[in-house]
């Protein structure tokens, strides 16, 4: 199994100017452990959201590479969104799920993925042409190249380790990050006007 913070770290060093965005809970903890950026875009309070973030940043944002790092919980209750990300494919957009087959934030209950539900075949389904899963560390030096070089849509379930990690927080004030966020994507003094 994968260890879920070593894992992200990797995929994230050498960002450059990328995008990551961070689904709600675990995702959030594990994207700031590896370092806060002015990039992150940290989801609070969002579940089901991160995937349709990611869609709207690499949309606006074709020459960026946008990361959207994601649980197997929040994916499950966003289903619909990998039909929609499919009928655009943008090619800069790198969906990763962290699937631990668990709900974390919510005290360990197994989700539809440790009950035989594939992500990556449902990505498949809908029009994804870049699927995978990985299971061990083996292959996520070979992931994070392929992102960052990569000119094609791409969806990748991860297979991580059971539990939960320590909590890393970053800020939490939604008009802050957003700020944040919108200052290092375009500039102070656009983001002010």
């Amino acid at each position: 199994m994968i260890k879920r913070r070593q894992a992200v770290s990797s995929i994230l060093s050498d960002r450059a100017d990328g995008i990551a965005v961070a689904g709600l809970g675990s995702p959030v903890y594990d994207v700031y452990a590896a370092g806060d950026h002015p990039l992150n875009f940290y989801n609070w309070g969002a579940m089901g959201s991160a995937v349709m973030v990611g869609l709207g940043l690499a949309l606006a944002q074709p020459k960026r590479t946008v990361i959207v790092f994601t649980g197997d919980g929040e994916m499950l209750m966003g289903l619909g969104s990998l039909c929609t990300v499919a009928q655009h494919k943008p090619s800069n957009l790198h969906i990763v799920v962290l699937d631990n087959e668990q709900y974390a934030e919510t005290g360990m209950q197994k989700t539809a993925t440790g009950f035989g539900t594939d992500l990556s075949a449902v990505a498949a389904a809908v029009g994804f042409e870049h699927v995978r899963t990985l299971r061990d560390q083996n292959g996520i030096e070979d992931l994070q190249k392929s992102i960052q070089t990569s000119d094609h849509l791409t969806f990748t379930v991860l297979k991580i380790e059971a539990g939960d990690q320590p909590r890393t927080v970053p800020m939490r004030d939604g008009a802050a990050i957003a700020f944040r966020f919108r200052s290092a994507l375009l500039g102070q003094a656009q983001a002010e006007g």
